[in-house]
């Protein structure tokens, strides 16, 4: 599995502690930005993951914002992305296990590292269950080609 992520400047501290994460446990992974003491826009750093993970060079991201929001609503703009905005274990448990997430976010505001690194972990280790799950992902896809424009 190769890891697309990516913050902003408020999702920066926290992005660093998951790296580390990432590298301690071998996980492959790439860092899209943006870098210390940089102010910028998280809508330009999302874009930049998950374009990586659309084109099929990342199988997943982990973005990083203040709230994790603006990073999945930018994320769910792209089709095929299933982003989720996940501040505790069972939602992470569940954005796997049942939605088949392929984006989580997390916010460097609200989080604070301990926590955040065992919903990358749960996150990370949590099987897409499949069965009626399927289906319902296969409904997703449906309203993906139904309203999204080329």
């Amino acid at each position: 599995m190769k890891i697309a992520t990516a913050s902003d400047h408020a999702g920066y501290d926290l992005k660093k502690g998951i790296l580390s994460y990432l590298a301690e446990r071998k996980i492959d992974f790439e860092d899209y930005g943006c870098g210390p003491d940089e102010r910028v826009d998280y809508v330009d750093y999302a874009e930049k993951a998950i374009q990586n993970v659309c084109s099929g060079r990342h199988d997943r991201a982990i973005l990083i914002c203040g709230t994790g929001l603006g990073m999945a609503i930018v994320a769910n703009k792209f089709k095929g992305i299933r982003a989720t905005p996940c501040c505790d274990e069972y939602s992470a448990e569940m954005s796997r296990s049942h939605n088949d997430s392929n984006c989580l976010t997390l916010g460097g505001r609200v989080l604070p590292l301990d926590e955040a690194l065992e919903i990358v972990r749960i996150w990370l280790e949590t099987e897409f269950e499949g069965g009626r799950h399927l289906e319902r992902i296969d409904k997703i896809h449906k309203v993906e080609e139904k309203n999204f424009r080329p």
